[in-house]
Formats: structure tokens, C-alpha cells, sequence
């Protein structure tokens, strides 16, 4: 999919999987164990939920943040002051080599047009004894908002393009085995997980009309009748909420570390 359905404000972004970016970016960096005196760069950054984190733990001056969406770029660069910000892909980073001690892929890599060449590059940019991680969405059981979306999709389309079904990634094993092909050691696989309360439904909704990722693309591709459809069937399958509620997600996280 690369930069596509990723052409939008970061304000949309924040609407759709933003305030999910938020609530993992924090786990994610303690998991992988990110310390004062790391260089860190943050792969397909996105408008900078985990680059913030980053540049509070280590110091702007020591992150480099990258994303091939040149808004969500601008965004993450105007919020992280003093983080270099580059419009770049995974899959050629402008970096120098064994520039960084840790690199970070949060949320990004089931969307990278080729991620062996995405892994390679990571590699060059990382030290020997550098460390890269990378985390997903359980898209088959762990993430409620896209799981609930998508099994409502399936009720107006018996073809719309399920994440579970179109996106890499996703299941256990598959993050260790693209840090083991890329010659990554110790390697190790877990979970996070997350939640995100919503004021009511509406909220929610207005996320997907924004367009973002292939959700929010799918669904405003739709004639109006048939978006109505799914409207109505994401409501009925969330029990008609007539107020707020919390939805509860799963990350799947992998880290390794480079020879040498």
C-alpha cells in the first residue's frame, strides 16, 4: 500500500488511528527498552506519536523521525521541535551507515511495498549490536475498532479488503521471521496491549470518514446508500452505544538485534 490512504492531515490521522498510535507509542518504547543515551530513528513516523515519546526520553537532538507522507511529515516535525524530519520510505533511508543505536517501526511495516528491502536498510543505519523493532495490530482478534469494522464490512460486501486477510504481519511468527531473514539475532516476539475510550459513536464514525488507511479509504469509496448500510451495521455490532465506551486492542510487537 505504501504512502497511499496515507495522503491526509495528520489531524485526520489523530481522528482515525492517532489516539491508538498515542496510547501504544509509550509501551512500545518501554518494551524495547529505550534508554537516555540511545540514537533512535523512528521509521514511517506518521504525524509523531512515537517520535514524541522518543525525543522525551533520549532528547529531540538524538531522534530522527522519517514517513514517505510528506503531511504527516510536516505534522511530526512541526509537534517534535528540534527532531530532524525527512519525507523518506523505509526502504531508503537517508541516513549514514551505523547511524542509530535503536530503530523503531511502529505501525508501519504491513504497509511497506517491499519489507526485506525495508529490513536491509534498517540494518545499514543501525550499529553492530543495534537494535530494531517493529509492532502490528492483531488484525484477526486483537484490535476491536478495525475487527468490528471489518465484520460489519463483510455484512455490505462480501469482498471488502479485511486487513486480516489483505495485510501481512499480523499473526504470531510472521514479525520474527522478517527480522530472522533479515539476519537479526535474538530475536523475541510478544504483545501489548492497549485501549482507547471513545466519546460515542459518532467519534468513532467521524474517524472512518476521514479517508485514512485502507478502512477509512474503503469506506468512503462507497456510494452514499451503501455507507449508510455499514453505518448502522458497525452500530448495531457495537450494541448501539448511547454513550461512551472503551475498545480494547492487541500489538503485535518483534525486536532483534544486528550481528557484530
Amino acid at each position: 500500500m505504501g504512502a497511499s490512504g496515507f495522503v491526509v492531515s495528520g489531524e485526520a490521522y489523530d481522528r482515525f488511528m492517532g489516539r491508538w498510535a498515542v496510547a501504544l507509542a509509550p509501551a512500545f518504547a518501554d518494551a524495547v527498552g529505550v534508554r537516555p543515551t540511545h540514537r533512535v530513528l523512528d521509521v514511517g513516523c506518521g504525524p509523531g506519536a512515537l517520535t514524541g515519546v522518543l525525543a522525551d526520553r533520549v532528547g529531540a537532538e538524538r531522534v530522527r523521525a522519517c514517513d514517505p507522507s510528506a503531511p504527516f511529515a510536516a505534522t511530526c516535525a512541526r509537534r517534535n521541535p528540534g527532531v530532524a524530519v525527512e519525507v523518506a520510505a523505509a526502504e531508503s533511508l537517508p541516513y549514514d551507515d551505523g547511524a542509530f543505536d535503536v530503530v523503531l517501526a511502529q505501525l508501519v511495516v504491513h504497509f511497506v511495498d517491499d519489507p526485506a528491502a525495508a529490513a536491509a536498510e534498517i540494518t545499514r543505519v543501525l550499529r553492530p549490536g543495534g537494535t530494531f523493532a517493529a509492532s502490528v495490530w492483531d488484525f484477526a482478534r486483537g484490535m476491536q475498532m478495525l475487527r468490528l469494522f471489518w465484520d460489519a464490512a463483510l455484512t455490505v460486501d462480501g469482498q471488502a479488503p479485511d486487513e486480516a486477510r489483505t495485510m501481512s504481519f499480523g499473526e504470531e511468527g510472521e514479525l520474527s521471521s522478517l527480522l530472522q531473514g533479515a539476519g537479526f539475532t535474538d530475536v523475541r516476539e510478544d504483545t501489548l496491549r492497549v485501549a482507547s475510550t471513545y466519546a460515542g459513536f459518532d467519534e468513532l464514525w467521524a474517524g472512518f470518514l476521514g479517508g485514512v488507511g485502507p478502512a477509512g479509504t474503503w469506506c468512503v469509496s462507497l456510494p452514499e446508500d451503501r455507507r449508510e448500510v455499514l453505518r448502522r451495521e458497525l452500530r448495531s455490532r457495537l450494541g448501539d452505544p448511547p454513550g461512551a465506551f472503551t475498545l480494547d486492542a492487541v500489538a503485535r510487537f518483534a525486536q532483534g538485534v544486528t550481528p557484530g
